[in-house]
C-alpha cells in the first residue's frame, strides 16, 4: 500500500505528520508529501488514523496491484 496527499487540498495543517511523522512531512512550500514509497503494517495503521483526522481529507491509501 501506499499513503499519498492531494496536494490541492492540504492546508498545512501538519495532523497527518503528527499522527504518522514516519511516512508525511511537510514541504519547502509547506504542504504534506509522503517520505516513503511502501508502507509496512505500523504505517498503514497510522495512515488510517491520519485519513479521518486530516481537517481537508486530503489524505489517503491506495492499494499497489501486489496487494490485490
Amino acid at each position: 500500500m501506499r499513503a499519498g496527499i492531494q496536494r490541492g487540498l492540504c492546508e498545512s495543517n501538519a495532523v497527518c505528520v503528527a499522527l504518522a511523522p514516519d511516512v508525511f512531512d511537510l514541504d519547502e512550500d509547506g504542504i504534506a508529501v509522503t517520505i516513503v514509497d511502501e508502507l509496512d503494517e505500523a504505517q498503514v495503521d497510522s495512515v488510517e488514523s491520519a485519513i479521518p483526522s486530516c481537517p481537508r481529507a486530503a489524505v489517503f491509501l491506495r492499494k499497489d496491484e501486489s496487494d490485490a
